[in-house]
């Protein structure tokens, strides 16, 4: 065999040789958990207390991811209808999942309620406004800013908008008013000291960080229309078992108890 041929054979065996060892590298491990997600877009109102209830639920289920995005329910409608890819939607209100449904992107079924939320007045310390004087006081000039969700597509900013026209003071105090994203948001605008006041969930006032670094007074429920936060279960490619097991322990005894730890009402059942 001459010396060309035989460094050509030589190649041949270790690409061969090679191949084998690539195989043997992507076989699966032995023991190895599948691990299936599920996709949940949530309103932001829930940023703490679903962060507990995630927590919880992965710990029993520990086979279960849960991949969680906060923001405004109408814009978060809006991307559901254009095919964002998400299984499960925590809505600030019921409304927009009942729509879902209705728009053939989710069963009318799935459709589930599992809180109402509370507006609250918060203020930093050191503000010139004192939450105790309620909506009125916000009407003074010592409020020059005051934070609330965008009323175009958060709940809690429309939440917000009808409880100021339920107090009479609205005309004055809207020109003085800083939309936030969502509920989040202008929880955060406040908390920084970029407003004076703001409007937000009671769920977000009860957080660590806010709890220690200002003060709140409830809004009277009856100046606003009731936040009957609701869900819904999505037409998805996800694993519709791990979807209605978390939709589950969100609504049972566990989820529920830190619910109402962050001021959430809950409905019955």
């Amino acid at each position: 065999m001459t010396s060309r041929a035989l460094v050509a054979l030589l190649a041949v065996v270790v690409a061969l040789l090679g191949g084998c060892a690539a195989d043997d590298q992507s076989s699966p491990t032995t023991g190895a958990v599948d691990q299936t997600v599920v996709r949940v877009a949530a309103a932001s109102d829930l940023r703490f207390a679903l962060a507990e209830v995630t927590e919880r639920f992965t710990a029993e289920r520990p086979g279960i991811e849960v991949a969680t995005s906060y923001g405004s329910s109408g814009t978060f409608y809006q991307q559901l209808r254009n095919g964002a890819p998400f299984d499960v939607f925590l809505s600030a209100d019921v409304a927009y999942p009942e729509r879902l449904a209705a728009a053939g992107l989710a069963d009318p079924g799935e459709v589930f309620d599992y809180a109402i939320g509370q507006l609250v007045i918060w203020a930093p310390n050191g503000s010139p406004v004192d939450p105790d004087r309620g909506l009125a006081g916000l009407g003074d000039e010592a409020a020059t800013t005051i934070a609330i969700a965008n009323p175009a597509h958060a709940p809690y900013g429309a939440a917000a908008v009808a409880a100021l026209k339920s107090a009479g003071v609205y005309d004055r105090v809207a020109p003085r008013l800083v939309l936030g994203e969502n509920a989040a948001q202008a929880a955060e605008f406040v908390q920084s000291g970029n407003a004076d006041a703001g409007l937000i969930a009671l769920s977000l006032a009860l957080s660590p960080a806010m709890s220690t670094t200002g003060t709140f007074a409830p809004v009277p429920p009856e100046s606003f229309p009731t936040l009957r936060q609701g869900g819904v279960i999505l037409d998805s490619d996800g694993d519709s078992s791990a979807n209605r097991a978390f939709r589950d322990f969100l609504l049972g005894p566990v989820g529920r108890a830190i619910l109402a730890e962050y001021g959430f009402s809950l409905p019955e059942g």
